[in-house]
């Protein structure tokens, strides 16, 4: 039995914050806010997953009122969604994410990303597709206020 979600997230940048993506620190001048690290990939995946399950989304599982889980790395969050994954019976067949930021330039970090979100997620990397794009300045991904995430994940019975 397969089962498919569909996650999405944005979150603003602002200065004075790290920018996490998948996982991983890359150099810039700005930040995603949120209540978390606001990693925008990691949480638009959480979503997917909880979405193929029917399991609701991340501001349910992990409300951004709650203080536990200000700062916290979204890994530990990611790997929280994978216990609950594999507690439903069900494992990554693939996923398919897009990050969508006019800047930085992310080529460079795609491959530690999808290390690190496969790791977590215990499948292997081949099954882990991440990709970037600009929105050629339009809008607030290409005005640099913003970053925005999507993920298709489809989910295998085991």
């Amino acid at each position: 039995m397969y089962r498919i979600g569909n996650g999405y997230d944005v979150h603003k940048l602002v200065e004075g914050r790290k920018l996490i993506l998948g996982g991983v620190e890359i150099p810039y001048e700005k930040g995603l806010l949120g209540h978390s690290d606001a990693d925008v990939l990691v949480h638009s995946i959480m979503d997917g997953i909880l979405g193929a399950l029917a399991l609701g989304d991340i501001g349910q599982h992990f409300p951004d009122n709650d203080n536990k889980y200000y700062n916290i790395d979204s890994m530990i969050l990611l790997k929280k969604v994978k216990e609950l994954m594999n507690e439903k019976g069900y494992q990554i067949e693939n996923l398919d994410s897009i990050i969508v930021a006019q800047k930085p330039k992310l080529k460079d970090y795609i491959l530690e990303m999808r290390k690190k979100v496969s790791e977590v997620l215990e499948t292997d990397i081949e099954n882990i597709s991440i990709k970037a794009t600009t929105e050629e300045k339009l809008g607030f991904t290409g005005n640099g206020d913003g970053m925005k995430s999507y993920s298709v994940v489809l989910l295998k019975k085991y």
